[in-house]
């Protein structure tokens, strides 16, 4: 590998879902499982931010995506990481040509889920800095602020945001078993 640490964002507050969608099930594993395992072999290390167990939000809790993508940053600036390749809990599977073209330009996102991204570890404190001053706290406005690359998937990505988009996932993967 080369530098790269992943992490599953993992502090949302579920509204849409019900319940905290990491412990959610599917094919008998939680999705935050499920996030970690897909990631795992695109980087040298995983870590969870948010929710019980993982790294806190920076600069403080409540800032949604950005609060732990500034997190995770950090936590691959002061470990030696280069990058930081980010996904959603939500998110239990990564299309491999996707993850491919995200790895051919940093910093770079998907434009269909730009939480999905691959952010220079140097780019924390300027992601900082933004949290403190800008009027919009979207992934997509911070990523336009460092020119980040939108690329577009190739492929649908599975995200699950309501009970119903698990039970359709669940549904699609006996499909294709």
């Amino acid at each position: 590998m080369s530098g790269l640490l992943g992490a599953v964002l993992a502090g949302g507050q579920s509204r849409r879902f019900g319940s905290d969608k990491a412990a959610a099930l599917l094919d008998g594993d939680t999705l935050l499982a499920h996030a970690r395992r897909a990631l795992a072999p695109h980087v040298d290390e995983v870590v969870v931010v948010g929710g019980i167990d993982g790294l806190p939000d920076l600069p403080r809790p409540g800032l949604g995506p950005l609060g732990g993508i500034a997190a995770a940053l950090d936590h691959a600036a002061t470990h030696g990481f280069r990058c930081v390749l980010t996904i959603g809990c939500d998110m239990p599977v990564l299309p491999e040509p996707l993850v491919k073209a995200l790895m051919q330009r940093e910093p770079s996102f998907c434009a269909e889920a730009p939480i999905l991204g691959l952010w220079p570890a140097a780019l924390g404190a300027h992601l900082l800095s933004y949290l403190e001053v800008a009027p919009e706290r979207s992934v997509r406005g911070w990523a336009r602020s460092v020119g980040a690359l939108p690329i577009l998937s190739p492929v649908p990505i599975p995200n699950v945001n309501t009970p119903t988009d698990l039970t359709a996932l669940a549904e699609a993967m006996l499909v294709t078993s």
